[in-house]
């Protein structure tokens, strides 16, 4: 039996949601902003805090009953039995103290631990990525489709690490790499969420990453599946969002780079995520 069709009023949210967003990282920048650090280089900015906040009082108020995981709360999870929202108000955080145009708001909705909905805004750029289960994935209302590149040699990459990779950084970096070895160039930018949707966009071939959060992919990863995508976990095994990591591509080169991965004798990180 195929899933029911997502509720339009979960869509609409997650729009009006990651829009607001936009606009208060946007005002942000222009007024000024305080920085504080969550690590050593992780950072949090207030607009991360009233981005969150204003996200967290709309979900309340429109669907009292659901659960809400989001970043800025600590990763703490309001129990709302399938339901869960999703919520990363500002990814891209390091990216947007350094005023560098790479950054957005992400929001999905869970059904049951499975993403029906998502919406992710690039407030620079005016662009909003959207999905719906069994609907399709769009940018700005057009249908989006992952790229059609067969080959791993003329593939556009993207990556990024983690705050802490300085405490080991060789297994990462030897896929690192292998990757550029391979593919005919790798890019990072610092916002898995974005990453995401410009693999579904088809602006690169493939995405992967380790030690991720669920806030950082639950939207993207929908959005590159509608897209036409596949996403796996770095062993090829089933995507698992609480397991840390994943791989997201056209399909086309999903098998080549996991061969890649496997080659370079990085086992993925398998400490699962508990958010």
């Amino acid at each position: 039996m195929s899933p029911a069709r997502p509720d339009p009023a979960w869509l609409a949210t997650a729009i009006e949601i990651v829009r607001r967003a936009g606009e208060i990282q946007l005002a942000g920048q222009a007024e000024g902003f305080h920085v504080d650090k969550k690590g050593a280089r992780d950072l949090v900015t207030e607009v991360d805090v009233a981005c969150e906040r204003m996200g967290l009082e709309v979900l309340a108020e429109r669907f009292p009953t659901h659960g809400i995981l989001a970043e800025e709360a600590g990763g703490s999870c309001e129990d709302g039995g399938s339901h869960r929202w999703v919520f990363d108000p500002l990814d891209g955080t390091t990216n947007y103290a350094h005023h560098v145009p790479a950054f957005c708001a992400s929001l999905a909705l869970e059904v049951d631990r499975e993403a029906v909905v998502a919406a992710v805004f690039d407030p620079t750029h005016d662009e909003l990525y959207t999905a719906a289960r069994g609907e399709g994935a769009w940018m700005n209302g057009r249908p989006l489709r992952v790229s059609t590149v067969k080959r791993l040699i003329d593939a556009l990459l993207v990556t990024g690490f983690p705050y802490d990779l300085q405490r080991d950084p060789v297994e990462l970096l030897q896929v690192f790499g292998a990757m550029l070895k391979s593919a005919q160039a790798v890019r990072r930018f610092g916002a898995a969420a974005l990453d995401l949707c410009h693999v579904a966009a088809g602006r690169y071939e493939g995405f992967w990453e380790r030690r991720l959060w669920p806030w950082d992919v639950a939207a993207g990863t929908l959005i590159v599946r509608e897209a036409g995508g596949q996403v796996t976990n770095m062993d090829g095994d089933p995507f698992d969002p609480g397991a840390g990591q994943l791989l997201a591509t056209n399909g086309l080169v999903h098998e080549a780079m996991l061969k890649v991965i496997a080659v370079a004798g990085c086992a993925p990180d398998r400490t699962a995520v508990t958010a």
